[in-house]
């Protein structure tokens, strides 16, 4: 879905998978500053947007998510993953519901397979599940923000700020209220600053909920089966993950940042040692400079300084050891 929002002043294209919305409007520092202080907006209108409807929409979710949501009160924003058998994350969804339907968004493009799974197990279940990505777009308020919220528009509300779920034909007028407009590379460079994960960015096909710190966030341990849940209990209750989450302050004397996949070893060791982990997501930050996130391996002492490629890294944990 491309954003009318890439024709205001200064728009520059995202590339890759945020492809269809603004990397940023011409001042990528200042649209964080504006963020962080609780102005403006950001266009998350390419992100994909599933509903469940039907009066067994939450006890049927509840069966197939890892977060508990069968009694998941109106207005309560939640977040839920979709496991493989094994516990490999699939798809992660960012949940409201507004007391008739869930709503959800959903990394952009990956909403086909999610409601193609969600069909699959509907059986004699009460539901209906649609793909609302061409009628609906997804707007962020940051955390803070006093911009008006239109009457009748669901709105997920969360500490980062509000998503919501506007009708798609109203984006132009509502950015025209809501502005200034900030591209996703400031959207982005926050939720690193915030050690959220991203499904695709943080994840490969091997990637488990405790690596990323998202037990207790998204996955509930005290709720019934669902598919993958017997390696989430093994490794809560038995073990381990074999990676971890850590935040990486960079050198901020390297010009260019070490891109996604960019592998990591331990400083003192030899340029061509051991492989611990690899970059996930790498931003420039307005206050913080060049950070990070990765994954690595888990024993990997926190105090251990890294090398992302040629360039030096210093870890702040997310995840524990």
């Amino acid at each position: 879905m491309k954003s009318p929002l890439l024709s205001l002043p200064g728009a520059v294209p995202a590339e890759g998978v945020d492809e269809g919305v603004a990397a940023h409007y011409g001042d990528l520092f200042r649209e964080q500053r504006a963020l962080a202080e609780g102005t403006g907006f950001v266009d998350l209108s390419h992100r994909g947007v599933v509903t469940v409807s039907g009066e067994d929409r939450l006890s049927w979710l509840h069966l197939l998510l890892t977060q508990h949501v069968s009694d998941l009160p109106p207005g309560q924003a939640t977040e839920a993953l979709i496991l493989s058998a094994h516990g490999h994350i699939e798809h992660a969804l960012y949940l409201v519901d507004d007391g008739a339907t869930v709503w959800a968004h959903v990394e952009p493009g990956t909403q086909d397979a999610l409601i193609a799974y969600l069909e699959s197990m509907k059986f004699f279940y009460r539901v209906e599940v649609a793909d609302r990505t061409a009628d609906t777009a997804v707007v962020h308020l940051p955390a803070g923000s006093i911009a008006e919220v239109p009457q009748d528009v669901v709105v997920r509300e969360t500490p980062y700020g509000r998503d919501l779920f506007l009708p798609r034909a109203d984006l132009e007028s509502y950015a025209e209220k809501a502005g200034p407009a900030a591209g996703i590379l400031a959207y982005e460079a926050l939720r690193v600053e915030q050690h959220r994960p991203r499904v695709g960015f943080e994840t490969d096909h091997r990637t488990i909920p405790h690596e990323l710190g998202w037990i207790g966030t998204a996955v509930h341990l005290q709720k019934g089966c669902y598919r993958g849940q017997e390696t989430v209990a093994r490794v809560q209750n038995l073990g381990k993950p074999p990676r971890r989450l850590v935040f990486l302050h960079l050198d901020g004397s390297e010009v260019h940042l070490p891109a996604p996949g960019t592998e990591l070893r331990v400083a003192d060791e030899a340029p061509d040692g051991r492989k611990i982990g690899f970059i996930t997501t790498s931003v420039r930050h307005h206050e913080l400079g060049p950070v990070a996130l990765a994954l690595v391996k888990r024993n990997i002492p926190v105090d251990a300084p890294l090398m992302a490629g040629t360039t030096a890294a210093a870890q702040e944990a997310v995840v524990e050891p």
